[in-house]
């Protein structure tokens, strides 16, 4: 783990033991779905554009993954195969 997780994850302080297997269950999925490789455009020769934002077909998107520690803190990752969208929702 990085200095600035462990920053984030209040190590050193009370309640940093129930924040770490979150943080590690965020980290693991970020990992897996960073396998990326380039992938031209199927619309526009010689393009290479991030799929997860341009959704052009479904066939280069993953399944969107949600890491929770509740209703208020949790992690949205979108993965396709050259693009990765990470949206991160604290209280």
């Amino acid at each position: 783990m990085t200095n600035g997780a462990q920053a984030a994850s209040g190590a050193g302080s009370k309640g940093a033991g129930a924040l770490q297997p979150y943080l590690d269950a965020v980290a693991a999925t970020l990992e897996a779905s960073m396998c990326l490789q380039d992938f031209a455009s199927m619309e526009v020769e010689r393009h290479s554009k991030p799929e997860v934002e341009i959704n052009s077909g479904k066939e280069v998107l993953l399944k969107p993954l949600v890491v929770a520690r509740s209703t208020k803190e949790k992690v949205l990752i979108e993965p396709s195969i050259n693009s990765v969208r990470v949206s991160i929702m604290i209280k």
